[in-house]
């Protein structure tokens, strides 16, 4: 099975290298996407498992930590699954459109991780992601490096973005920007639709996500060239 390697700020030891570490990830998923994060507590994770809080505890700080840590894996997967599948391609644009195409789509299970339900992870991001920075202690774990998988993935598509246009200005702006609506918009498809026109009763919401998406990167950096 393969590991993505995370900083060990995310966790007090590496849930990837014991089989009930494996257990506290896959289930802490499953648990969250069916609750939701409020809802999620470690002592329902402990009964799920068969294990202990105290058990917990020794992997995670806290839910807070343990939730950074599930975005942050995600983050690190897009990363490598955009390398993955744009390490062949010499076209900028058409590596951009593989990249932004990854981000959009809902994950679709990855054998290569087997104990991640990677499409169960995808929506916990789109429901519960902003919930990691949008906080008081943003600025003490930024300082940790508890946003570097976040910060990695929009240096990595920023990059791709500039090679399409190098004039453009605003790269990690542009493409951060995208970050968040890659997941914002079927949020509000789903749940506030009067902000979006991506519209949850046509076919392909996650292609419509793209496609707004797509239109946004390269106006912007086409209008760049331009000026």
């Amino acid at each position: 099975m393969v590991s993505l390697r995370l900083s060990d700020r995310y966790f007090t030891r590496d849930p990837q290298h014991t089989e009930l570490g494996s257990k506290i990830i896959s289930n802490s998923i499953k648990m969250i996407d069916e609750l939701g994060f409020e809802q999620f507590t470690f002592k329902k994770l402990a009964n799920e498992i068969n294990s202990t809080e105290a058990s917990i505890y020794r992997y995670f700080e806290n839910k807070h930590k343990l939730l950074i840590y599930l975005i942050a894996w995600y983050w690190k997967w897009m990363e490598y699954l955009i390398d993955y599948r744009t390490n062949h391609l010499q076209d900028p644009e058409e590596k951009l459109k593989v990249a932004l195409k990854a981000i959009c789509n809902e994950a679709e299970f990855d054998p290569a991780f087997a104990n991640i339900d990677e499409t169960a992870l995808y929506r916990i991001v789109v429901a519960e992601s902003n919930k990691t920075y949008l906080t008081k202690q943003v600025d003490e774990d930024n300082k940790e490096g508890l946003f570097r998988g976040y910060k990695d993935l929009c240096k990595r598509i920023a990059a791709i973005a500039k090679e399409v246009n190098p004039e453009y200005p605003y790269p990690h702006a542009l493409i951060s920007t995208v970050l968040e609506a890659s997941h914002q918009q079927p949020y509000f498809a789903l749940h506030l639709p009067s902000l979006t026109e991506v519209d949850r009763n046509k076919e392909g919401l996650h292609d419509q996500v793209y496609e707004y998406v797509e239109n946004l990167v390269f106006a912007a950096l086409r209008c760049s060239s331009q000026v």
